[in-house]
């Protein structure tokens, strides 16, 4: 008997691991930074809101699990699929107005659509020359558009010799068109208009719909190939959703429900959504009164820009100085690598530096797969290595050559003599451009933005794109709309 329940004992230690992983939740990438209607915040320090939000929860809720958004650049959300699922940013499927596109879908596996969009011309208010999209066959203008989207390569082919101006977060370019910057019309999905155009209580007097929506798209979850069980999942809980209307009353509350999601619904189940009349809560931009609500969270941030900085940097001095003294005084197979590394480094960008690190050297090498701070140190560090080992390569050339030769003759080693002769002065002779290095790194963690960090830079932006009401210090009731 007890030899039995040491038996039941073992198999539920080993089933438990299982059972969690069946548990933790469903794990999506999302851009938060790109705002409303997809995912944004109403209130600074309140939950995440949006309909891709509510959509990620009704799905999660359909398949037993627990809804878990992970935030990451936009652009680089479906190579987090790549990765191993494991770790603080591993992600299960990717949920963020992705378009269905075939350059991904030979990559990973796709979810029947769950939006119907169209691509809309979107112009100042007091920009009278542009009044339809034959306008921009006419008129110069500069068109700002989402870079890697559906909409840019749309504009590219079909306005070649109008100016593009990509650019990375939604937000921002309804602004440009707004207070008339970096682009003059932009071309933007219509769940997008639906909140800037005509919710948002900055930019809703000042922009304007051009001529009808084109280009009808659809938007669709990526995940990986191989698990089918989730997307079997997937797709049965989205066709339920638009046949029962539960998708209806989320896309109303956004204001982005229209007879596209009719049609939608009618091809993907057979038959229209039902009908539900009465009144629809609608989500709108309330917005914070006052930015102090903001301080906390850059704060925040701002801990994680100090900490890469700290926990960087030494770590770059230590690997500079080894270089340095292998470069000056090490043999011929020590100085050439050396000196291809330094050259190498200094020659090309950090934010490739990261991208490599991060991206792709993990599908060459599985086990490389870290974790994002653990990879933004790393990259801050190798990055600065090699300007540290210039710094202090140029100091240990300064010392006189009789300091060596005096420490020799004293009868002291080359490594002794470099140790605690050379290095103690020359490190003395680099400080200032030390000193320089760390403030430059200490900037440049911003970059680390791309690969996934919540740093100063991406909070600052997040909550700049949720709250542009507190520049102008003006509010407006909220209201939808479908368009």
């Amino acid at each position: 008997m007890n030899r039995r329940w040491l038996l039941v004992a073992l198999a539920l230690l080993f089933a438990s691991p299982a059972l969690a992983q069946d548990k933790k939740g469903l794990r999506w990438g999302t851009d938060p930074s790109g705002g409303a209607p997809y995912i944004y915040k109403d209130d600074p320090n309140g939950p995440y809101i949006g309909f891709e939000m509510e959509l990620a929860e009704y799905l999660a809720k359909k398949l037993g699990r627990t809804s878990t958004p992970v935030e990451g650049e936009w652009n680089t959300l479906p190579n987090l699929l790549d990765k191993p699922r494991g770790g603080e940013k591993g992600i299960d499927i990717v949920l963020n107005g992705y378009e269905a596109r075939d350059d991904l879908k030979g990559k990973y596996a796709a979810t029947v659509p769950y939006y119907a969009y169209r691509l809309q011309l979107v112009a100042n208010k007091t920009d009278d020359e542009i009044n339809s999209w034959a306008d921009l066959n006419t008129k110069k203008r500069r068109i700002g558009v989402l870079e890697g989207s559906v909409a840019f390569d749309y504009c590219t082919k079909r306005y070649p010799a109008q100016r593009k101006e990509p650019l990375k977060d939604v937000a921002p370019m309804f602004e440009a068109v707004a207070n008339k910057t970096l682009a003059d019309v932009t071309v933007q999905d219509n769940p997008a208009c639906a909140y800037f155009v005509f919710t948002d209580p900055r930019l809703k007097d000042k922009l304007k719909i051009v001529g009808e929506g084109r280009q009808v798209g659809e938007y669709v979850i990526y995940l990986r190939k191989d698990d089918t069980e989730l997307l079997d999942g997937l797709n049965a809980a989205i066709k339920d959703g638009l046949k029962d209307g539960t998708l209806r009353k989320i896309y109303q509350k956004y204001g982005i429900w229209n007879g596209d999601q009719e049609w939608l619904a009618k091809e993907l189940t057979g038959e229209f959504p039902v009908d539900e009349d009465g009144p629809i809560e609608r989500a709108g931009a309330s917005g914070s009164k006052s930015v102090w609500p903001l301080v906390p969270q850059l704060l925040r941030a701002a801990g994680m820009t100090i900490f890469l900085s700290v926990a960087s940097f030494p770590l770059a001095m230590f690997a500079g100085v080894v270089i340095a003294i292998g470069r000056v005084y090490g043999p011929v197979w020590v100085k050439f690598p050396f000196a291809v590394f330094v050259e190498v480094v200094r020659g090309t960008p950090l934010l490739l530096q990261l991208y490599f690190l991060f991206f792709i050297l993990p599908k060459w090498a599985p086990w490389l797969a870290f974790d994002p701070i653990f990879i933004g140190i790393l990259g801050l560090a190798i990055n600065y290595a090699a300007y540290e080992a210039e710094n202090y390569r140029a100091g240990i050339q300064s010392i006189p050559k009789g300091q060596m030769e005096a420490a020799l003759a004293l009868g002291m080693s080359p490594f002794t003599a470099i140790r605690t002769v050379i290095v103690p002065q020359a490190v003395r002779v680099v400080i200032p451009p030390v000193t320089n290095d760390f403030i430059a790194l200490f900037k440049d963690t911003s970059v680390c933005s791309v690969i996934l960090i919540t740093e100063l830079t991406r909070k600052y932006n997040e909550l700049y794109n949720f709250n542009r009401d507190l520049v102008s210090n003006s509010r407006s009731s909220p209201r939808g709309c479908t368009c």
